[in-house]
């Protein structure tokens, strides 16, 4: 693996809060083949797309991933969901002092630490029937560089609008700015809309170091034959895939099978870096993000790593706003 490139972000550009209006949000848009930078806002999507474009996006649900437990010493344990293995059985990351066999509690819930992974990730089993009970004593998981406590709004401000199938501990933010209205004008225009679902999981978070090899932490993904389908016509037709948002890239790319998209239900470990070879997606919508993600690769793979440095200087420059609850970029 090879680290993208890195940058000096003041710290007052990374956002905090959401803006009021999610389509207010300035949009960069780049032009991969021509090197033309321009900025917009992206409630003027519609000027860059056209009938036949087909916007594929993730439609996975963040869940209030992150509880506050106390361990049978009185001390405080922060659990931090990660994938569900079974029935009150999951896979998580613990904040605080605690070995396998012991136990902790989550309001009234009990729970017991069962093993740690070969990933460095630790196994619990809870005392519940069913995720409700676990999930309803959780909080929105923001990310770290969000420097304030989750506040009630975020439970809908951290979640795109057609958030529909509940599993992911991050939101896939490049779909936040997104409004049921401008999805409706598009496809009013003739744009085409699907659906896929990737759970984002910790391979959201990892940074990539120098020496770093092998591949990312797996995330589930599933593609429905009718997004399939209308992937592959487009393709056949020879009309624009753009995707909203890296894990859309991810899902889809890791879908292929003799130069098709095939209908599925897999985990994907796709690292993806500059000399990645796309064999579907054209387009991509995307958020800012921080240097040394896996995001950041992609996006340099896609766009070019020259031209993303010259447009996250731009960025930086024009102060936009970075990272999940900031600005957005039109790759085309």
């Amino acid at each position: 693996m090879t680290q993208p490139f890195s940058y000096k972000l003041p710290r007052e550009l990374i956002a905090q809060t959401p803006l009021t209006e999610r389509d207010q949000a300035r949009l960069m848009v780049v032009d991969k083949k021509t090197g033309a930078i321009e900025h917009t806002i992206f409630s003027c999507l519609g000027d860059y797309l056209k009938a036949g474009d087909l916007l594929v996006l993730n439609d996975a649900r963040v869940i209030p991933a992150r509880l506050t437990a106390r361990k049978e010493s009185g001390g405080r344990l922060e659990i931090f969901l990660l994938r569900k293995q079974e029935t009150a059985v999951w896979e998580v990351l613990l904040r605080g002092k605690i070995s396998a066999g012991k136990s902790f509690a989550v309001g009234p819930l009990q729970g017991r630490v069962m093993r740690r992974t070969a990933s460095g990730s630790w196994l619990v089993r809870f005392n519940a029937g069913d995720d409700r009970e676990i999930l309803k004593h959780g909080e929105v998981p923001l990310p770290p560089y969000i420097r304030r406590a989750p506040q009630p709004s975020d439970r809908e401000d951290y979640q795109t609008v057609y958030a529909a199938r509940n599993g992911a501990v991050a939101a896939p933010t490049a779909g936040l700015h997104f409004t049921r209205k401008l999805l409706n004008s598009l496809q009013e225009k003739g744009v085409l809309v699907s659906f896929l679902t990737l759970f984002i999981g910790w391979a959201s978070f990892r940074l990539l170091r120098e020496d770093q090899q092998g591949s990312v932490p797996g995330e589930v993904f599933e593609i429905p034959e009718g997004t399939a389908r209308r992937i592959n016509e487009c393709l056949n037709e020879g009309k624009r895939i753009m995707a909203v948002g890296t894990s859309t890239v991810r899902a889809i790319e890791s879908s292929v099978k003799q130069g098709r998209v095939v209908s599925c239900r897999e985990e994907t470990f796709l690292f993806i870096q500059p000399g990645f070879s796309f064999k579907v997606v054209h387009s991509l919508i995307t958020n800012f993000h921080l240097p040394g993600s896996t995001h950041l690769s992609l996006v340099c793979a896609l766009a070019g790593t020259e031209l993303m440095k010259r447009a996250y200087q731009q960025a930086i420059e024009k102060r936009y706003r970075f990272y999940s609850y900031g600005d957005a970029m039109l790759i085309l």
